[in-house]
């Protein structure tokens, strides 16, 4: 199984929804605060690959929630700044194994890049686990 080095913040109910699923997988995970990270550009930019730059953005955070930051309105340069400057901003999990980067938890796609079922079977492709079902922003941990 993989050794992963997990990016989340800390107290997200589905970080750790989703660690429990690759646990349960057999993988290791090494936990990282995505927080409290001290991000380079060209490091925090390594984890979401060719994706367009509005998806490189958690959805749940205040200042897109508010309007005051419009994921689509931005150019890689622009997201890589702003998130540098707002870490949640930074949509997750970010995870690493090997030299291999991802953003998100597509439960399928996670699954066909390292496996997240130990009989081999496709999750259920129905269960959401990015997105945030609280109705306001979490306190800090």
């Amino acid at each position: 199984m993989a050794l992963i080095h997990f990016y989340e913040k800390p107290g997200c109910a589905n970080n750790a929804r989703q660690k429990q699923m690759l646990r349960e997988a057999g993988h290791e995970l090494v936990v990282h605060d995505l927080l409290e990270t001290p991000w380079r550009a060209e490091e925090l930019r390594a984890f979401f690959g060719e994706r367009p730059v509005a998806e490189w953005f958690n959805r749940a955070a205040p200042r897109i929630k508010s309007g005051e930051i419009v994921p689509e309105d931005q150019d890689d340069d622009t997201a890589l700044a702003l998130m540098l400057d707002d870490h949640l901003l930074i949509r997750r999990p970010l995870m690493r194994v090997g030299d291999r980067r991802s953003v998100g938890f597509d439960a399928e796609k996670v699954h066909t890049w390292i496996g997240l079922s130990p009989s081999n079977e496709t999750p259920d492709a129905e269960t959401d686990l990015e997105s945030c079902r609280r109705p306001h922003h979490c306190p800090k941990p």
